[in-house]
């Protein structure tokens, strides 16, 4: 189970930036998306580049992990959440399109990424829930 885990997440090979965020507590407000700090697979960077006052991150998601992606939909990429602008699903899986603002940049090792880099990336969780629910009910409908 360990090696499973070593095989979906990248950066453990160096010492280097982590982004951490206090979990929750309950009675707490909820204002952003909805994370568990586990890494789904392996994404990597295709582009990453200023446009304007903002960048644009480019990632390109594997087969495993496309069906979950969707526009205006999360995801969380090196444990920093974001929003999804755009999806191109291809061959081999799919490729998103993220906007990041400058304060992300600036208070996050996302700004450390370049074209080929390795990132970690978790699915969005109610996408997850969704999906094994719809299929244990495509399953029943089987049987």
């Amino acid at each position: 189970m360990f090696a499973r885990s070593l095989n979906c997440t990248a950066g453990l090979d160096a010492v280097g930036d982590v982004n951490l965020e206090h979990a929750l507590r309950m009675g707490d407000s909820l204002d952003g998306h909805l994370v568990s700090g586990h890494v789904d697979g392996l994404g990597q960077v295709s582009h990453f580049q200023p446009v304007g006052e903002s960048w644009e991150l480019r990632i390109q998601v594997p087969g495993s992990l496309a069906s979950y992606m969707a526009y205006k939909g999360s995801v969380t990429v090196n444990g920093v959440s974001l929003t999804v602008n755009e999806v191109e699903d291809g061959q081999d899986g799919c490729e998103i399109r993220i906007n990041l603002i400058p304060h992300t940049v600036q208070v996050t090792s996302l700004r450390n990424l370049q074209e080929g880099t390795l990132v970690n990336l978790e699915v969005d969780m109610i996408a997850r829930y969704v999906e094994r629910m719809l299929r244990r009910e495509s399953m029943q409908a089987i049987t």
